[in-house]
């Protein structure tokens, strides 16, 4: 049974998390156990939303990548926050925003890659900045709340667990019922095995890769519709952090960078891992660069662990 369980390339991101969290607990004498747990989902749960969506596109194959995710991030926030005007009601109204400005971020994404056969880095870094700018320019340093009824719910909590957490766990879960259980499912894991193979089985391979980089649009929409909602606003590096850590929570979670493989679950553990990675160090007032640093080396020392331990299964 443990050996099975041990054998799962999620598992090892949820041992760093656990593992992380109780040294915490060691360090501050078991104070404040419930309050970190609390904040762990909840800023958890931005990550685990960008890292599913980035495991979609990594599970394309190698090459594939989008690195357009905070600067959708941060358009989807501002428009939202635009349209809605702070106005009570207007929540549905500032989804429905977020969530097309995905659609077209990732329809973009996927005409740069398809007609101009630009690699996807360099199509979606070039994406990014076109997106950021249409953010500074909707923007104007204007800082518009969202709505205090969205406030509420973004900065609350149900049965004890934040709402971001609960949203984030609904999506978890419909991303794994569609890579598992769905004939699209077996149509992306099969094109990220072998492309070529796929296309000979009659797999429309082109609309498998456009359906995916709007999904993974649409999901950093939404992450940055959340994070606007939660942090009472929209900024223009809201989405910055997200860009490396969507990759890493992808990497640490089991997700094989080679391509035809996800790992849902260890999407969970790994943001879980990296939050509390960054809060023990924070918590010693260590500056940015040795934070990074050392976040860094641990980040590697896991993926290591990891694939030594594949490898010997």
């Amino acid at each position: 049974m443990v050996k099975t369980l041990l054998g799962r390339s999620w598992i090892w991101s949820w041992i760093a998390a656990a593992a992380a969290f109780g040294l915490i607990m060691l360090l501050t004498q078991g104070r404040g156990a419930e309050e970190l747990a609390y904040a762990a989902l909840s800023f958890g749960a931005f990550a685990a939303i960008v890292g599913l969506g980035q495991m979609m596109v990594i599970t394309l194959g190698p090459g594939n990548v989008d690195l357009s995710i905070p600067a959708t991030m941060t358009l989807a926030a501002t428009l939202a926050l635009k349209g809605m005007g702070s106005d009570p009601g207007t929540s549905l109204l500032g989804l429905a925003i977020a969530i097309g400005v995905g659609c077209g971020a990732g329809l973009a994404n996927f005409a740069l890659i398809y007609l101009l056969r630009l690699p996807p880095i360099i199509a979606t870094l070039a994406a990014s900045l076109i997106y950021q700018s249409l953010a500074i320019w909707s923007n104007r340093g204007l800082r518009i709340k969202p709505p205090a009824d969205l406030a509420d719910f973004a900065t609350g909590r149900t049965i004890g667990i934040p709402n971001v957490a609960l949203i984030a766990l609904v999506l978890s879960v419909v991303v794994w019922i569609v890579l598992e259980r769905s004939v699209f499912g077996r149509w992306l894991l099969g094109s990220g095995q072998n492309l070529r193979a796929a296309r000979l089985a009659g797999i429309p391979t082109q609309l498998v890769r456009a359906v995916t980089y709007t999904s993974v649009a649409v999901l950093a929409a939404v992450a940055g519709y959340l994070l606007a909602s939660f942090s009472g606003g929209a900024s223009l590096n809201m989405g910055q952090e997200y860009l490396l850590s969507s990759i890493a929570v992808v990497v640490i979670g089991g997700t094989s960078i080679a391509g035809g493989n996800s790992n849902v679950p260890g999407i969970w553990g790994a943001s879980l891992f990296l939050f509390l990675v960054v809060s023990m160090l924070n918590s010693y007032g260590l500056g940015a660069g040795v934070r990074m640093l050392l976040t860094g080396l641990i980040i590697i020392g896991i993926v290591i662990a990891a694939s030594t331990r594949r490898g010997r299964a």
